[in-house]
């Protein structure tokens, strides 16, 4: 199931705390954003990237839709353009409230917006639009449901040196999202050479398991449980048997 408590919309800031960084944010529209981002309203949407269609890639060209196209669309279809119209799904709220995430609503309505449009054969229609050095990936669908649905989103390291100097991210924000995606880039893989020069002292959320990493350390190691991981696979099949704090 997918709600939408506001859509996307304008929730982040540059401080700590905020939507993007370390603790639970809020999904309600902060006030004043966009117009085009209407009141509440409930939709039948898929809980993960695996419950949706998939199909061949599409032919057809980037082009505006309007809201009376939105029951007659199908998969060579681009989705639209509006963050307004998109519900949000349970699998992308709970992503929300993870600490390590660095999404939130404000920067899913801006690569709806603006960002580049690509299809991608795993995931379908994916928006990402490049922040600071940071690149913000969202994946829609909107073939299948009530109305168009942002399914999940992640963050991605475009411009290591722009994200630090920007100031919008720290060291292990940084470092926090380049170690997450490592991770799933290629979730069987181990890579402990891409986690070794990465300090992340904050934890982050992964499979249930809080995990941080010491410069130099070959692995991700979970401050619950205490187990050491070299993948994403290794995280997501052992359950954390730790303290439940911030699962």
């Amino acid at each position: 199931m997918a709600s939408r408590q506001g859509g996307p919309g304008s929730d982040w800031g540059s401080r700590p705390g905020s939507a993007e960084r370390r603790t639970e944010p809020s999904t309600a529209l902060a006030d004043g954003d966009d117009q085009s981002v209407q009141g509440a309203r409930a939709a039948s949407a898929p809980s993960s990237t695996h419950r949706y269609r998939r199909s061949r890639r599409p032919d057809t060209p980037d082009s505006p839709a309007g809201p009376g196209r939105i029951s007659h669309r199908t998969p060579e279809d681009p989705p639209l353009r509006d963050p307004g119209l998109y519900a949000l799904t349970d699998h992308f709220r709970k992503r929300l409230r993870q600490p390590g995430r660095y999404v939130s609503t404000r920067t899913v309505s801006a690569a709806i917006r603006n960002g580049q449009l690509r299809w991608n054969q795993t995931d379908g229609w994916r928006f990402a639009v490049v922040e600071d050095g940071i690149r913000f990936v969202v994946v829609v669908a909107d073939t299948e449901t009530a109305s168009p649905v942002v399914v999940t989103a992640w963050t991605e390291v475009a411009d290591r040196s722009a994200a630090l100097e920007a100031g919008r991210f720290d060291r292990v924000d940084v470092d926090t999202i380049a170690v997450r995606a490592a991770l799933s880039e290629s979730s069987e893989t181990p890579i402990p050479d891409q986690i070794r020069p990465r300090t992340v002292s904050r934890p982050f959320v992964v499979g249930g398991h809080r995990l941080t990493t010491g410069a130099g350390d070959s692995a991700v190691r979970c401050v619950d449980c205490g187990c050491r991981f070299h993948s994403k696979q290794a995280i997501t099949t052992r359950g954390c048997h730790g303290s439940p704090r911030g699962r």
